[in-house]
């Protein structure tokens, strides 16, 4: 691993409830780390996107001809998105799906000793493995940059500015109360960062697509079983 956290890490990081020790928005979280991958990606340079390419996925994402990546995670990334040309929205489920994102970005924060594991019994026979926060140094830093940019206005760097974007299309700002006190002006700021960047917008696109489908699949199942 390089020394410096990736993105997509942060991003985890971010959205982990150190009381619980479970990810916020779960259901959707292969599109979010997707995203932030592909942030990470265009931010370097090694990938791009057209604003007239357009299909029914969203934006098509080309790769960019260079040097691979030297990280793992960025260089896997870069070689699925070199196997051919699709819309962004494809591509966040096969990036954070196909490489298994949740849990390789866990492995790596329990690596770096921001997270560890912890081996339980439920119920006196059922052996589970829970996460637990370890060094917050680096996580607390995080949190007071991004609560700074979305609560006080902060002009943000823009890695900030990214994982605060993406934050904000997960949908699990609200969810983050404890830390970042949610409001009308921080939906706001979140939305206006969010649209700033392609990637993050596609999350959000993505997100709610997800969230509309289980929706109506439910309204389904209660009017058939009603």
């Amino acid at each position: 691993m390089r020394e410096d956290p990736l993105l997509v890490e942060d991003l985890m990081l971010l959205m982990f409830d150190d009381r619980s020790g479970t990810v916020a928005g779960a259901g959707t979280l292969y599109y979010t780390l997707g995203g932030a991958v592909l942030v990470e990606l265009a931010r370097s340079g090694r990938v791009r996107v057209d604003e007239a390419d357009k299909g029914l996925n969203g934006l098509r994402v080309h790769a960019v001809e260079g040097e691979p990546p030297s990280d793992p995670v960025l260089r896997a990334a870069a070689e699925k998105v070199a196997e051919r040309v699709r819309g962004v929205q494809t591509l966040l489920i096969e990036l954070g799906t196909g490489l298994r994102l949740r849990e390789t970005v866990l492995d790596r924060l329990v690596e770096r000793g921001m997270l560890r594991r912890e081996s339980r019994r439920r119920l006196g026979v059922i052996r589970t493995t829970v996460m637990r926060p370890a060094d917050t140094g680096h996580k607390d830093a995080l949190v007071a940059r991004v609560r700074a940019v979305l609560v006080d206005g902060a002009e943000p760097d823009d890695r900030t500015a990214a994982l605060a974007g993406l934050l904000s299309a997960s949908g699990t700002l609200p969810g983050l109360h404890r830390v970042i006190p949610w409001s009308g002006a921080v939906h706001r700021r979140g939305k206006q960062l969010e649209q700033s960047s392609w990637g993050a917008e596609a999350v959000n696109t993505a997100v709610l697509r997800t969230v509309a489908a289980v929706t109506a699949s439910a309204g389904t199942t209660a009017a058939v079983t009603g």
